[in-house]
């Protein structure tokens, strides 16, 4: 199993190597767990990079340590996990809560990271905040899926519940399903809770003028998540980041048949 003890950090994390090609750094999104089946980006990007890959503390097989943990403990895991594998300078994607992360890490090791490409993510703080996911903990997990595909995409109203039951059913399923992954294992729920307060405390408003290195931001037209204007505020802090909007909501890559291969084109720098 490739497993990293972090001596220095006090944590182990899970890890995998995927896929051929330029190396790539990428930072998944909220309960982020590697034994889910790849989704359509994931398997973009081990199609055309050799992609490292993990679960975050506190999440799949990593460590599960009940204390607590910012943003900046992500990223310093992460800059100790390249460290590991001995990679000096990558491109860094990162989805969702990754994003922040990966906002984080090349705030404080901008010599890291080659390029950072940002997905569905906000700064926090008076650049605005991503949904806060924390409140919905104490629902109970189908009606948390079901608050989780309404919030994926604006457009998933009560008229379009009503006319689209079968595709609202299929998505539940699935976001129950990553809610049950691991839910019965020791320290799962620590974990999914010391996360949710990391993200809660999220904030690089103040911090990302500073910010020197090519970066692009996406964002999804109708995510309820990370909202659109929230992600213009984040792409305007940042010198001279570009912005691009897609046909979707928090997984626009997913709905939008563009944004794999604008993604793509932006890790390799175009």
């Amino acid at each position: 199993m490739p497993f990293a003890e972090l001596s220095g950090r006090g944590i182990r994390l899970y890890h995998e190597l995927r896929g051929e090609g330029p190396r790539l750094l990428y930072l998944g999104g909220t309960g982020g767990d590697l034994r889910r089946p790849p989704n359509a980006l994931e398997a973009m990007l081990a199609s055309h990079f050799h992609v490292l890959v993990l679960d975050q503390r506190g999440m799949g097989r990593s460590g599960k340590p009940d204390v607590p943990c910012t943003m900046a403990d992500y990223a310093e895991d992460a800059a100790a996990l390249l460290d590991h594998v001995g990679w000096a300078r990558v491109p860094v994607l990162g989805y969702s809560f990754g994003g922040m992360v990966a906002q984080e890490l090349a705030l404080r090791h901008a010599e890291r990271v080659e390029r950072l490409v940002l997905l569905s993510t906000t700064a926090g703080g008076a650049g605005g905040a991503s949904y806060p996911l924390h409140e919905l903990s104490d629902l109970a997990p189908e009606q948390r899926a079901l608050r989780m595909v309404e919030l994926g995409d604006r457009r998933r109203d009560a008229r379009w519940r009503a006319g689209h039951p079968g595709m609202q059913r299929a998505l539940a399923d699935e976001a129950l399903a990553a809610l049950r992954l691991g839910a019965d294992e020791p320290g799962h729920a620590i974990g999914a809770r010391r996360q949710l307060e990391a993200r809660r405390t999220h904030d690089t408003w103040e911090r990302l003028p500073g910010l020197r290195l090519p970066v692009w931001v996406f964002g999804g037209k109708y995510d309820g998540i990370a909202a659109p204007e929230a992600v213009e505020r984040l792409a305007a802090r940042i010198p001279a980041a570009r912005l691009e909007f897609f046909e979707g909501g928090h997984l626009f890559f997913l709905q939008d048949p563009r944004a794999l291969e604008r993604i793509r084109e932006a890790l390799a720098g175009n």
